[in-house]
């Protein structure tokens, strides 16, 4: 199977016909347990002496179907399903370090990656470094001796930082230290960053490989390149382990190491498990995402045309527009395309923002991404909104900043809503600037009026100079 090319792969990996009833399609094993044929049979599966399935939060054939096949699209060794996107980076990192690790993570994230890293796994003792994708030296700076992992998108969240995954692996590489890549916005039809040295990759499954906003999901897939023997950083992995009756997972997987702990102490101990109803759903996803993707890029280039023409817009970040500071790196790394979600900042303040998402019809306004429906979100006040003014700059986003994910309709009735829209937020923006202009024209009556009271009853009537000083002062 793994022979066959990408669009065969997308339909068949993982997949055969059911043995007991002959269906074609995959079936939902609705199920929590499995049956033993007797002792030995349990205690075989239970000390790995035979494979199957024991309990549907650690395996089920169903998302095992899943796995395999966003593990051959990838290239990968191996994959286990997720609850959610942020479940498969919580499982890659917990499976990899604990109190007392570092991580060297690229600014450009998702929000919700950002507070994890930032926030809440400095709970736990888990310390992380930020630096720009772009910034090569930045990333050597960043390492210690405690760093356990590299981390970074391949397109940035949501300016499209495009991340040189070859030149941060060797970076993390040469530190004896893996590098994990959230590869959610490109696909593996658009990037296999195993291909470029990568050593983990996840998505948000609930985006592009389901691929119609149904379903919630991730996926963890291991290239099955990363020594952790040669490494020497991760006793974890090549000491006895306590928790799993001494087993030393170097040892009892030479291919994937990293899989077994998570699978056998992760989805065990944490239980972020993708459920079968779900990864039937993104199955059904992953059958048509060739044909979504080809789509999804050749609208998303029309759209960045337009908007990149249109007086209301200050600026559109998409790697292939020849303006984008990664523009040859992604015209090496994406040949056949740089996504469909990109942002671009409008002329104006937020009252212009606010008008142009108000005044959109086709475009569905929520927080989400790789829908079949194109999709418009205000990253400042939504996605991004936890992070100070600091960490949105570094993240390339401004208070006019919007973000769409474009989908499959027909490009021209995009482009005619966005018309309507961008309309809208110029009166928007004219209207803000006249109600400025009428409170200032108040407030100096005003303060004209306050002084001619006092002048009336003899009060000495202010000199120039005070006046002058009393808004400086205020």
């Amino acid at each position: 199977m793994s022979a066959n090319r990408f669009d065969t792969l997308a339909l068949h990996a993982g997949a055969a016909p059911d043995p007991a009833t002959g269906a074609r399609a995959t079936p939902i094993y609705q199920t929590t347990s499995f049956s033993f044929r007797d002792s030995d049979h349990a205690a075989a599966l239970f000390n790995m002496e035979r494979a199957g399935h024991v309990y549907s939060r650690i395996s089920n054939p169903t998302v095992a179907v899943f796995e395999e096949r966003v593990a051959a699209l990838e290239n990968g060794a191996g994959a286990i399903g997720t609850a959610s996107g942020q479940a498969a980076l919580h499982l890659a990192i917990v499976t990899l370090m604990g109190a007392g690790s570092h991580i060297v993570a690229s600014s450009a994230l998702y929000g919700g990656s950002h507070n994890l890293l930032h926030y809440t796994l400095r709970r736990f003792g888990i310390e992380t470094t930020f630096v720009k994708p772009g910034d090569l030296d930045a990333w050597r700076a960043a390492l210690r001796p405690n760093t356990r992992l590299l981390f970074g998108e391949t397109l940035g969240n949501p300016g499209l930082d495009v991340l040189d995954i070859a030149a941060v692996a060797q970076i993390a590489h040469e530190h004896r230290v893996p590098l994990l890549v959230d590869s959610t916005f490109t696909t593996p039809y658009l990037l296999k960053p195993f291909e470029h040295g990568a050593d983990f990759v996840y998505h948000s499954a609930t985006k592009f490989l389901g691929g119609h906003g149904t379903t919630i999901g991730g996926v963890l897939v291991d290239g099955g390149t990363f020594d952790f023997d040669a490494s020497g950083r991760f006793p974890e992995f090549t000491e006895p382990y306590e928790g799993f009756h001494g087993m030393v997972f170097s040892e009892e997987s030479t291919v994937a190491p990293f899989l077994l702990r998570a699978r056998r102490e992760g989805l065990r101990d944490f239980g972020a498990c993708l459920h079968p109803q779900a990864a039937w759903q993104l199955l059904q996803g992953i059958e048509t995402l060739p044909l979504r993707m080809e789509r999804h890029v050749a609208n998303t280039r029309r759209v960045v045309e337009f908007l990149a023409a249109h007086d209301a817009v200050e600026s559109v970040a998409y790697p292939e527009l020849p303006t984008h500071p990664d523009h040859a790196l992604a015209q090496r790394l994406l040949p056949r395309g740089a996504g469909a979600v990109f942002s671009f900042n409008l002329r104006g303040d937020r009252a212009a923002g606010r008008g142009f998402i108000e005044a959109l019809s086709l475009f569905s306004h929520l927080a989400n991404v790789g829908d079949a429906r194109s999709l418009v979100i205000h990253p400042a006040s939504t996605t991004h909104f936890r992070m100070d003014a600091a960490a949105l700059a570094a993240a390339g986003i401004a208070e006019g900043t919007i973000r769409l994910s474009i989908g499959l309709e027909d490009p021209d009735d995009l482009i005619d809503d966005l018309k309507r829209a961008l309309k809208a937020a110029q009166r928007a923006g004219a209207a803000a600037v006249a109600r400025g202009g009428a409170a200032s024209a108040s407030a100096a009556n005003t303060a004209n009026n306050v002084g001619a009271p006092a002048a009336k009853t003899g009060s000495p009537a202010p000199s120039d100079t005070a006046s002058k000083s009393r808004p400086e002062s205020a």
